[in-house]
């Protein structure tokens, strides 16, 4: 297995230019601007089967495909570094310890889908993030990095840095365009897609932060090197974030297809004080929980989905035998009640229904029709609104109901006492 996602995420701070330039950053997007052809870098991508690392897991060549191949007006790159998924903080690592990893990504993502200028918009709580980001876009600039005239082309690309405000749906990609041009971020309807109809109008492609970190490698040592590593279906490595109950808590880069088993145990060092584990959830709060019978399940797109759940951001977070599952639900039922924008109503009063049942089972006062209740709030949200926004609510609901049912079963209240037929007598 190599590297090449986490090489400086030891060091203390940030690598600078000077030190990012003396170990190759930047000569192999030199290389792509004066000598390869946009749809050169689109296909190579394509062919590397590189996917979104966002949560979505489209092919990131087929996306960058889709923009408009001749132009009247500016198009976009929209870097989309608003990592609001609890669980999730790997590209976190990649803007305060490696900037320059992700800003050469920036460089030939622009040229490869003829954007002149990137909008990179981070969560506003990522408050170093940002302050490095801001100090190496100023070094790229003083360089002649950034501006026009790029490695004495004709070609000119700037990268807009923009912060967030805090909302969890502004990581979906269309309520990210609506808070970058200063409106209130919901998701729009779809058609029109992005790439047609984008930030300010324009055509527009958004891309995650890991994503679009992948791709100086795969430009430098090509498709074939980058399908050797990961699954068929989903080659490269991944950041897996491992938190909750382990000795060492971290981001682990490793080949798409591992084992939570691994990551878990030989990686992260197993449950923390040697105690059991409950449960694990392996990319995110919206990909819900699976018990410990599942880790030897291997960690890609299509392994986890036939396992009931998704891969998501790679996220995972181990939860330990002493805590129920019905009070970890209540952790999230309560994160999405709070994070749906509102807009559609069967989201809206969905998660809200949800989460107070669910708290109804945390006190120890569930009923037995609240199960079934439960399941309905579910299929009349999942699919009846703009976006998937209910998919992330449903997803640990789901999969607690489905895995750990019993545990919301011993949280009902208990039965009333029969009646009785016998007459009452009154003194």
């Amino acid at each position: 297995m190599e590297i090449y996602l986490s090489n400086e995420f030891a060091r203390e701070g940030p690598l600078l230019l000077a030190e990012a330039r003396a170990k190759g950053r930047y000569r192999t997007a030199q290389r792509v601007f004066e000598s390869l052809k946009p749809e050169q870098v689109v296909d190579e991508v394509k062919n590397a089967g590189l996917r979104g690392r966002g949560g979505a897991w489209f092919p990131t060549g087929i996306k960058w495909s889709f923009m408009p191949k001749e132009l009247k007006g500016p198009s976009y790159l929209v870097v989309n570094a608003d990592e609001g998924e609890p669980g999730t903080f790997k590209d976190r690592r990649i803007m305060e310890k490696d900037p320059h990893l992700l800003l050469e990504g920036i460089l030939i993502s622009c040229f490869a889908i003829r954007a002149e200028t990137a909008f990179l918009y981070i969560r506003g709580e990522y408050r170093t993030a940002h302050d490095v980001l801001a100090d190496a876009i100023a070094e790229l600039e003083a360089a002649g990095l950034l501006g026009g005239d790029l490695f004495g082309t004709n070609r000119r690309v700037n990268v807009v840095l923009h912060r967030g405000a805090g909302a969890y749906i502004c990581g979906e990609e269309t309520a990210l365009l609506n808070s970058l041009e200063g409106r209130r971020g919901e998701p729009r309807p779809k058609p029109p897609f992005p790439a047609v109809w984008g930030a300010f109008g324009r055509p527009t492609s958004v891309n995650n932060v890991e994503t679009l970190a992948n791709v100086p490698a795969i430009l430098e040592r090509g498709s074939v090197w980058y399908k050797a590593m990961g699954t068929p279906l989903a080659p490269g490595n991944l950041l897996f974030g491992v938190s909750g109950a382990v000795e060492r808590p971290g981001c682990y880069e490793l080949p798409l297809g591992t084992t939570a088993r691994e990551l878990i145990d030989k990686h992260a060092g197993g449950v923390r004080g040697g105690g059991r584990m409950r449960a694990f959830v392996p990319g995110g709060a919206s990909t819900g929980f699976l018990p410990p019978d599942k880790i030897d399940v291997p960690m890609d797109p299509e392994s986890l989905k036939k396992a009931g759940t998704m891969l998501g951001t790679g996220g995972i977070v181990v939860i330990p035998e002493e805590v129920s599952i019905v009070d970890a639900e209540r952790i999230f039922s309560r994160f999405f009640r709070h994070e749906t924008c509102g807009q559609c109503s069967p989201c809206r009063e969905g998660a809200a229904w949800s989460d107070q049942i669910v708290a109804r089972f945390q006190r120890g006062e569930g009923r037995r029709e609240d199960l079934a209740l439960l399941e309905e709030i579910m299929r009349g949200s999942k699919g009846m609104t703009i976006c998937v926004f209910p998919d992330a609510f449903a997803g640990p609901l789901a999969t607690a109901l489905t895995q750990f049912r019993g545990e919301f079963e011993r949280r009902m209240a208990p039965a009333a006492p029969a009646a009785t037929s016998e007459p009452t007598t009154h003194a």
